[in-house]
Formats: structure tokens, C-alpha cells, sequence
């Protein structure tokens, strides 16, 4: 399926008409029928409040495989672990990561192999950078830091 059947079959399965769809993600009617009609693809913010709207992630409307296949790469995990090890904010930002990247792929032609290779490559790189980030700078070392800094005024 491409981008624009998805995201039609998503918003019927909501039983939500196009000015509808686009009410509650933000943008205009008329965007919905270019991206539904024409093939155009949304830019990553807007793509990530039509995600949202419709309750489907973004590699789901990016993606030209049938939604029934099976991932190497579990996206909802991947969100789960970093909300638990980060907090909102690390979901937040592993959220964005994951959208800024599949737009990458939007329209190209490699396959759902590869890109769930890359896609739990990019999840383990990011969890590993976050938790060594949080080693190298606690709160602690950043208040010895700062405390040394104001003695060298």
C-alpha cells in the first residue's frame, strides 16, 4: 500500500471523513485529499500529527509493505524502553529519531528487511548514547561543575 492508501484506510477505519482528519491533526482539508489523492508526502511534523490523529505510528504510514508482516524492529518497545529509562522526554525524542529517519525511506526501494536492520540499529545506538550520557553527566558532576566554574570567577 502506498502512503496515501494508508492513510485513507486508516482515517475510514476511524470512520473519520477528511475535514474531520484534518481538524484533529491540525492542518487543512485540502492537504488530506493531496496526500490521499496525489502521492505527496507530508513534511516530518505534520506527517507525526496525522500519525497521532489516526493512532498509527509513522513507519506504519511510511512504510509500502502490508502492515501484517513481521518486524525485526519493535517500534512501540523501543518507545516503551526509552519513556522507562528516560522519562517523557526521551520518548519523546526517541519518537522524533524514529520519524526524522523513516522519512529517509520515504519513497525509495529498499526493503522491510533492511530497514528494520536499520531501524534496531538506530534503537540500540540511541538507548546506549542516552544511558552513557546519564553516566558521564548526573546531576551531581554537573553541580560540582558548575560550582567550579563560579569559583574561577
Amino acid at each position: 500500500m502506498t502512503f496515501g492508501e494508508k492513510l485513507k484506510s486508516a482515517r475510514l477505519a476511524l470512520n473519520l471523513s477528511q475535514i474531520e482528519l484534518a481538524q484533529k491533526a491540525g492542518i487543512t482539508e485540502r492537504s488530506i485529499y493531496s496526500y490521499e489523492q496525489t502521492g505527496t508526502f507530508p513534511k516530518s511534523p505534520v506527517l507525526k500529527k496525522l500519525a497521532e490523529a489516526l493512532g498509527v505510528s509513522v513507519s506504519y504510514l511510511l512504510d509500502d509493505d502490508e502492515p501484517g508482516e513481521q518486524a525485526i524492529f519493535d517500534q512501540d518497545g523501543f518507545f516503551e524502553s526509552a519513556k522507562k529509562g528516560f522519562g517523557y522526554k526521551g520518548e519523546r525524542e526517541a519518537r522524533e529519531v524514529v520519524a526524522r529517519a523513516a522519512a529517509l525511506f520515504a519513497g525509495g526501494d529498499l526493503d522491510k528487511e533492511a530497514k528494520d536492520v536499520f531501524f534496531q540499529s538506530l534503537m540500540e545506538v540511541y538507548l546506549e548514547s542516552k544511558t552513557e550520557a546519564r553516566e558521564k553527566f548526573t546531576p551531581k558532576q554537573r553541580a560540582g561543575r558548575r560550582k567550579k566554574v563560579s569559583e574561577a570567577s
